[in-house]
């Protein structure tokens, strides 16, 4: 645990500023709406510190590496290389939200599947995966392995992994951007070492060892791996660090996610528009992938698309860094909060202060959720739709399924809503073993079937039959 730096102003001084802060930091569900969210997208981004080219240059060099990816994992080849996930109605689930829960969903859900995304089964096989293709890249070009416009299949070879091994990459994680990065690094030859906070799951350090990655772990939480990751390797002059809460590669890769999505929407007739908003409901850890996210989407949509965040109630960092606007000047035990939660890709006690600057202003509003509604809705997911997922990536349905989640709606027109396309993104869990995923799903299920439990969780409910 990070010790909390001194604050400008105590927190019962915060707290009366800023109502929700005292629901916040007794670990109560909240939701809150920044008041500085920007009217206008386009005109945001157009002075937003990071320029929107950064998109595009990172959707190319994806592209350029589809003949690498196809070459090094089998699993891609058969879109040669790329590395996407589906879109999936949820017509199922979004009956038992109505029906067994009470919680209405106006128009269409659906739901991002990235935790099948190939290669690393989280939606980290988009930022990471990106940024070290960014450094193999420079790398190679610089040093003659591969010339500027020659088929990056040629770096899947004997010459370029003896060349990549001379040198290291280094990452700070709480289990799935380490997974990322592990294993796209090893696979071209990189030396990498993953600095694992304490809340990281022991399945995850396993896999990670198997691909021959070192595993350095820590009694601390994220921030502690990320700081003590980030001066070892700053001694290394051959070595990289993949930092999550600053890195402009982490963040362009995730952006490409929104031009790819906005395809399928198409190939699925779904129309985005002021008459058909997009709801998208995105976990949050540091920040960086739904930062990222977000970014990508207001520049596709503009303002037709509203951006939910949503983090465990005990590591609530985003919401804290954009309500007091410290960003990464405040961490959650500055509020009490221990940063221990079910949610480990979620369990980070302090924002990014890139990405909470950069696009704090595109957020529309920020859910926090127990660790018990995680639960019971992976196991309704589970049952309703045939999609398993880990804790995490339940974030974003909790949004849907929430004491909030009326309040918020109400502020959008009955007109609306009813033609609007609310996305869950499914961050993770595809590479979870199945004797996890099922004490997973048991542990939700025993949710489901203790009525006061329910009763608690969804005051709404009709309680489910055993």
């Amino acid at each position: 645990m990070q010790r909390p730096r001194p604050l400008a102003k105590s927190r019962a001084q915060w707290c009366q500023e800023i109502p929700v802060l005292q629901a916040v930091s007794a670990a109560i569900p909240s939701y809150f709406q920044p008041p500085a969210t920007a009217p206008c997208s386009t005109q945001f981004l157009n002075n937003c510190p990071i320029a929107t080219t950064v998109i595009d240059d990172a959707a190319a060099r994806l592209e350029r590496f589809r003949p690498f990816l196809a070459a090094a994992f089998p699993e891609t080849k058969a879109d040669a290389g790329l590395i996407e996930s589906a879109t999936i109605e949820l017509p199922r689930a979004q009956a038992a939200l109505c029906k067994q829960l009470d919680f209405s969903v106006p128009g269409r859900l659906l739901l991002k599947a990235d935790h099948t995304l190939p290669i690393a089964g989280s939606v980290k096989a988009r930022g990471g995966i990106h940024e070290v293709l960014a450094v193999a890249e420079k790398l190679a070009i610089e040093n003659g392995i591969l010339k500027p416009d020659q088929n990056t299949s040629a770096l899947h070879s004997p010459e370029a992994r003896n060349f990549f091994a001379t040198k290291q990459i280094a990452v700070g994680s709480t289990g799935n951007l380490g997974i990322s990065i592990g294993i796209i690094g090893a696979a071209l030859g990189f030396q990498v070492t993953v600095h694992m906070a304490a809340a990281a799951k022991e399945w995850k350090k396993t896999l990670l060892r198997r691909h021959g990655v070192t595993v350095v772990e820590y009694q601390g939480d994220y921030g502690e791996a990320v700081v003590s990751g980030r001066a070892e390797a700053a001694q290394n002059p051959h070595c990289h660090f993949v930092d999550d809460e600053n890195s402009l590669a982490l963040f362009a890769g995730y952006a490409v996610a929104a031009q790819r999505l906005q395809r399928q929407l198409r190939d699925m007739n779904i129309v985005v528009d002021a008459d058909h908003p997009l709801f998208v409901y995105l976990p949050c850890g540091v920040g960086g992938a739904p930062g990222g996210i977000t970014f990508g989407l207001k520049e596709v949509f503009g303002d037709d698309v509203i951006c939910i965040f949503a983090e465990p109630t005990h590591s609530p960092c985003m919401l804290l860094g954009l309500a007091t606007g410290l960003h990464d000047k405040i961490s959650v035990e500055d509020f009490g909060l221990d940063n221990l939660t079910a949610a480990d890709g979620l369990a980070v006690g302090r924002a990014s202060g890139l990405v909470g600057q950069a696009i704090g202003p595109l957020v529309s509003g920020v859910f926090t959720s127990e660790d018990e509604r995680l639960y019971a809705l992976l196991t309704l997911l589970a049952d309703t739709e045939n999609i398993r997922m880990e804790p995490s990536a339940l974030a974003g349905l909790t949004c849907l399924a929430h004491p909030e989640t009326k309040t918020f709606l109400q502020q959008f027109s009955k007109r609306n809503l009813a033609t609007s396309t609310h996305l869950i993104w499914g961050t993770g869990g595809a590479l979870v073993p199945q004797q996890e995923m099922d004490k997973y799903y048991q542990q939700g299920k025993n949710l489901l079937n203790d009525a006061t439990r329910v009763k608690k969780l969804f005051p709404s409910a009709t309680i489910l039959s055993r």
